[in-house]
């Protein structure tokens, strides 16, 4: 029973989850990340289960795995795989949502305070010799936007609290105890829009978060804002943010995803008010060691024990 893993992340800081396979008599066959269709043919025939980052997994991929039982995504956004022709075919969709929600809250809470402080355009200017006097805005006491009060939106508002801050959020499906809990007020997406001194993004890409914020709601946002993506590429319009950032109508902005990755140049690069990182806000030796072993539990409940595993979702029962 062979196992095709495309995470370049999985068991890089532990090597239980590969033991644990291998233990069960499986085969692990490891890609890379951007291994095309004819580089997985080979090995589909024979393939149970699948762990994947980026790999597409379309109904060209499945037509050639017979035997596939489940497609554990190596993380939490599951847009790369079909949900639809998987569930079709009797065949698990699952993720991993909250193994890395301490190190994607880290990392957004970070570009809030880099963004806040231009602490990276003060190191590029340092380094070159220019010694600046960087005159920045605070974090402490202002207001934070939460789009999306999840797994991961929920531990921001805790980092958000630290620093004295008034939290307001936006979620289609509201958990109103946890808010009450914490002194957080769910408020319309205009009124978070408006009022915020940041935004933070923690929402799924889905039709109804498809550009989300485009020039329109952009513009209805403080001058003096600044807005966070952490969560996934396409949610903000790219090109409408380039502009607005371009003509000042906010302060800045940060984004760990986008809508083509990888990328090796991009017209956001260009702005020293926008912060770019490459999709690594989850990458930290805790968080990806406990998704390894998330994604492996799940094999072992589908193929080993015939249950439904965690965290199916493609709607299958």
């Amino acid at each position: 029973m062979k196992v095709i893993c495309t995470s370049p992340s999985f068991a890089k800081y532990d090597a239980a989850p590969i033991d644990a396979l291998q233990q069960q008599g499986f085969e692990l066959i490891t890609l890379p990340a951007d291994a095309p269709l004819s580089a997985l043919e080979p090995h589909l025939t024979d393939t149970v289960a699948m762990i994947v980052a980026f790999t597409d997994v379309n109904e060209a991929l499945l037509a050639k795995a017979p035997q596939l039982k489940i497609v554990c995504k190596h993380g939490v956004g599951v847009d790369n795989i079909n949900l639809d022709a998987t569930r079709a075919r009797g065949i698990y969709v699952t993720n991993v949502p909250d193994a890395n929600k301490h190190a994607v809250a880290d990392f957004a809470f970070a570009l809030i305070l880099n963004s806040a402080r231009q602490i990276t355009q003060a190191a590029i200017e340092t380094r070159a010799g220019n010694w600046p006097r960087i005159f920045a805005t605070d974090v402490y006491g202002k207001t934070l936007g939460i789009i999306g009060l999840g797994n991961i939106g929920k531990q921001v508002a805790l980092r958000a609290k630290g620093f004295n801050m008034r939290v307001i959020a936006f979620d289609f499906y509201p958990d109103e105890k946890f808010a009450a809990e914490h002194g957080i007020e769910f408020v319309s997406l205009d009124q978070l829009t408006e009022s915020s001194d940041f935004i933070t993004l923690h929402k799924p890409l889905t039709d109804k978060t498809q550009n989300l914020f485009d020039a329109a709601r952009i513009k209805r946002m403080k001058k003096s804002a600044f807005l966070i993506n952490a969560s996934r590429g396409g949610i903000v319009n790219e090109r409408d943010l380039y502009q607005a950032l371009l003509d000042n109508v906010i302060a800045g902005a940060a984004a760990d995803v986008f809508e083509q990755e990888p990328l090796a140049e991009h017209p956001l690069f260009t702005l020293s008010n926008f912060i770019p990182t490459s999709h690594i806000a989850g990458y930290t030796d805790g968080a990806i060691s406990a998704i390894g072993e998330r994604c492996v539990a799940q094999i072992m409940q589908c193929i080993k024990q015939g249950e439904r595993p965690t965290n199916v979702m493609n709607g299958l029962d």
